[in-house]
Order: C-alpha cells, then sequence, then structure tokens
C-alpha cells in the first residue's frame, strides 16, 4: 500500500524513475513491519490466554498435544517455541512472570513496540 502511495521516484543518477524497494519504504514511514506486528500480537494474546481459566477452550488447545506422526528432518516451529523466542526477546528471562500481571504485561508491550525491539532488519 505505502509503494502505491508513494510511487516511483526519479533517480537522478540514473536519469530515469524507478521503484521504491521495501528497505526504502520502511524507512520513509517508520511503521512496524508486518512481522513485527505479527509478534506483537502473538504476544498479547498469548497473555490474555495465560491470564484465562484453566478449563477453557483457548487454554486446553494452546497446550494439546495432538501426537501425529513425526515427520523426517527439522521439526517444524510450533506455536509455543515462537511466543517462548518472542517473550525472551521482550522481557529477558522472567518474562513468563509478567503474564499474569496485565498492566505489567502491556506496559511491557508497549515499550516494545515503542522501542522496536521485536524490529528484523531487511536484507
Amino acid at each position: 500500500m505505502y509503494r502505491r502511495i508513494l510511487g516511483p521516484v526519479y533517480d537522478t543518477e540514473k536519469e530515469n524513475w524507478r521503484i521504491l524497494t521495501n528497505k526504502e519504504i520502511y524507512a520513509i514511514v517508520e511503521k512496524p513491519t508486518i512481522i513485527e506486528t505479527i509478534r506483537s500480537n502473538r504476544l498479547r494474546w498469548f497473555g490474555h490466554v495465560q491470564r484465562m481459566e484453566e478449563n477453557r477452550i483457548a487454554k486446553r488447545v494452546l497446550y494439546m498435544n495432538l501426537g501425529t506422526t513425526i515427520l523426517r528432518g527439522r521439526p517444524r516451529n510450533r506455536q509455543q517455541d515462537e511466543v517462548r523466542e518472542d517473550g525472551r526477546i521482550v522481557g529477558g528471562e522472567g518474562w513468563q512472570e509478567k503474564v499474569h500481571n496485565r498492566e505489567e504485561w502491556k506496559n511491557l508491550l508497549r515499550t516494545a513496540r515503542n522501542r522496536r525491539i521485536l524490529h528484523v532488519p531487511m536484507e
């Protein structure tokens, strides 16, 4: 969407019009990338589910073991693995204790979003 809004730019060195790269677009608009948004929303959802009662369906599904057959090759990343990695990036070692305090968790996620802690640099 940003590429369409910003449109092509005139390159004075080559004296022609060109399309902006993703890296240039994100430098101009200074908005979070889709990866940052997904990581932030995943952590927000995890905090919500963790504060639920034990018998709720969403919490049972989060920790459910389906017992499927093991595929060859590298194991696929699970939702829990991704959340654990994102939580470690945002809150350090004690991030799982902060989930149960709603205000502290919201402040932690807000700080991570404002400081762009979940930012993945583009190549």
